[in-house]
């Protein structure tokens, strides 16, 4: 679920509490979390409605004036759901990325590596392919790699999550977190 930043900015300031979505299925929960660049989102509730059951108040809660406003922001297609969300604190990961971890913590990590590269190493060329063109489109990387720009990008949010990437205005670069777990993991090859 895509959120604008102006539209975040407005739930963060408690204007705004409700966002519409035509989807084939919803890609949110009632009860889950929305991480986005921004902060993270509490959903509270994810409720399939028809169009014309769309009230006034729902509309002054999306922060939209008209429903043809609403219209004009939603797929062509699909079932309309309402969400119901609220702001529920900054993104931890920015937090994160600035922790360089110690030794226990980097071999926690170098595990979990391990294990999201299954049969198919990948974590650590991506990092050093981050390391090495930092700034980088994520097109220009993934090509670097042999590989389609989505799955890549797919990649790279698993080793965010973890705190070792960040993602910028163009491309990517290491957190100080990334840089000591990549010179660990490679000190131990």
């Amino acid at each position: 679920m895509l959120i604008r930043p102006e539209t975040f900015t407005a739930i963060k300031a408690g204007e705004v509490d409700t966002q519409f979505r035509r989807w084939t299925r919803p890609t949110v929960k009632s009860g889950g979390t929305l991480t986005t660049a921004w902060g993270v989102l509490a959903i509270d509730a994810v409720e399939p409605i028809a169009l014309g059951d769309v009230t006034e108040d729902d509309l002054r809660r999306c922060g939209v004036a008209s429903l043809a406003e609403l219209e004009s922001f939603l797929a062509p297609e699909g079932q309309l759901y309402r969400v119901r969300l609220r702001y529920a604190g900054e993104d931890p990961r920015i937090a994160l990325r600035e922790v360089v971890p110690d030794e226990a913590e980097l071999l926690v990590l170098a595990k979990k590596l391990a294990k999201m590269d299954g049969a198919e190493p990948w974590t650590v060329t991506t990092l050093s392919l981050i390391e090495e063109f930092p700034e980088k489109r994520a097109a220009s990387l993934a090509k670097k790699r042999g590989m389609d720009q989505l799955p890549f990008k797919v990649q790279v949010r698993k080793l965010k999550a973890l705190g070792l990437t960040e993602s910028l205005e163009i491309g990517y670069r290491l957190s100080p977190r990334g840089a000591a777990t990549l010179a660990y993991v490679r000190s131990k090859e």
